[in-house]
């Protein structure tokens, strides 16, 4: 077949192009690749740094607990909870969290729009040893944010009190910390928050509830240990004996038999037991000596224990300096352990274990302090014109002190030693009334002060109901025990 010379030169001009119906659906099939690409990246929001971008901006230590709380992401134009529609009629579920598309950092909602803070993607970290802010917000790359924070005084000193083992919750954004959570104590919550590039603190109390509860014990064996049959935590039976310690020597005068009776605080929080309050009003029968105590707080805020007449229980003097094992050797004639003959002891030893602390028995001011023949180390405290005391033997003084420097009752002026003529670690202490020695376990203390009259009224009003109360626990006891 013979072609003629227009339909070759036809034939090559269209062997240069592909046919127009091809070109269409070339790209067709191109800008539905593009479209599919771009939908899929807005809807799963891959990128391909997005691991590395992650692991940046949320870089942790080995050894933090971290973890991430998720929401559903919500797309323009799709209420949550309603269904995106995909080709074909296909239903995509979105299940990854709201996202900043441009960093791949979970995006949040400003704290004060969150009814449960605890929603929010909180990054926990755990407080080590030898931790501070600046190293907990170095570890997650927010340092720039310290000086913020710290610069607001409820931040600054919750943070002061981190400890070892607690929990500090980080919320970061591509802008940095944007939330703050730390519970100082159980009663305590920190929450500090950024909106638009200032930070606010809010320190928040919890409320704890208060409730006065009783109990009562008879001594059957040491004060401990019956008190803590009655229920009593240790903390607790300190504060009893601390209140009664001018009256009774718990390590001397405690005889079986005696009894004791009180009404304190138990405190809960969210229903739950939380601690142990204050004791308000007590009773302790001591050798048919009974002893009791209301505690009341005066208008002027100042608060004590008093008898029922309104006599201050805490007395000029405490009966011991020192938490002793026992007395080693009594006031009076005796033969000396180490002259070994009889002489005069001027004084009362407590034996007691190596750098026990000693303590001023009142206010005073230190008039000796150093080494003063057979005493060893000695200090000797003035408490005014009458009356002064003396503490020999001691290993060595508490720093600070020197002669003419004030003390007041109960604080520490040095520590048990054998310093001097001893034969063991021991606290020599004397007592004397115008120059004159006096047996310290038995000399007429100074009666404490009452209550101010203009006081009264308000303090028998209030101590009545308590004192009532002490009187019908041994009743209340025996109903208890019926039901």
């Amino acid at each position: 077949m013979h072609y003629g010379t227009d339909f070759k030169h036809k034939l090559r001009s269209e062997s240069r192009r592909p046919p127009r119906r091809d070109y269409t659906r070339l790209v067709t099939r191109s800008l539905a690749l593009v479209a599919g690409i771009a939908i899929f990246t807005a809807v799963v929001g891959i990128s391909p740094d997005s691991s590395a971008s992650v692991a940046n901006a949320h870089h942790t230590e080995p050894g933090d607990q971290t973890s991430w709380v998720t929401e559903p992401l919500p797309l323009p134009g799709v209420h949550q909870g309603q269904q995106i529609i995909a080709s074909a009629n296909e239903t995509l579920q979105v299940t990854k969290p709201e996202t900043n598309i441009a960093s791949n950092i979970p995006v949040t909602r400003p704290a004060s729009d969150v009814e449960d803070i605890e929603s929010l993607p909180w990054i926990v970290s755990k407080i080590k040893k030898g931790d501070s802010p600046s190293k907990i917000f170095s570890r997650h790359n927010i340092h720039s944010d310290l000086l913020k924070v710290i610069a607001l005084a409820e931040a600054n000193e919750a943070l002061k009190k981190i400890r070892p083992g607690q929990i500090i919750k980080l919320n970061i954004d591509q802008h940095g910390l944007s939330d703050l959570l730390y519970e100082p104590s159980k009663t305590e919550r920190l929450i500090v928050h950024r909106e638009d590039d200032k930070f606010t603190a809010e320190l928040i109390e919890r409320e704890i509830e208060t409730r006065q509860v009783h109990t009562s014990g008879v001594i059957t064996d040491s004060l401990f240990a019956s008190a803590s049959r009655a229920g009593m935590s240790d903390s607790l039976i300190m504060k009893l004996a601390e209140i009664f310690a001018y009256d009774i020597d718990f390590a001397l005068d405690i005889r079986e038999g005696d009894q004791f009776r009180l009404v304190y605080e138990e405190r809960y929080l969210d229903g739950e037991k939380f601690g142990e309050g204050e004791i308000l009003a007590a009773e302790f029968t001591n050798r048919n000596n009974t002893f009791k105590a209301v505690r009341y707080t005066d208008p002027d805020d100042n608060t004590g224990y008093y008898n029922p007449e309104g006599r201050n229980m805490r007395k000029a003097f405490l009966r011991s300096p020192v938490d002793f094992r026992r007395i080693s050797s009594r006031f009076g004639k005796r033969h000396h352990p180490t002259l070994h003959k009889m002489k005069m002891h001027k004084g009362v030893d407590y034996a007691a274990s190596r750098g026990t602390p000693i303590k001023s028995t009142s206010n005073g001011k230190i008039v000796f302090r150093g080494r003063k023949g057979g005493y060893g180390n000695v200090v000797i405290v003035r408490h005014g014109n009458k009356y002064s005391t003396l503490y020999a033997h001691m290993r060595n003084f508490r720093k600070g002190h020197k002669v003419g420097s004030r003390v007041k009752q109960g604080e520490v002026i040095g520590y048990v030693g054998t310093t001097g003529r001893s034969t063991g670690p021991h606290l020599h202490y004397e007592f004397r009334v115008h120059g004159v020695h006096k047996n310290p376990l038995t000399v007429k203390l100074p009666k404490a002060e009452p209550l101010p009259k203009k006081y009264m009224d308000d303090f028998k009003l209030k101590a009545q109901p308590l004192l009532a109360r002490l009187e019908q626990i041994d009743r209340l006891a025996a109903l208890d025990t019926q039901q």
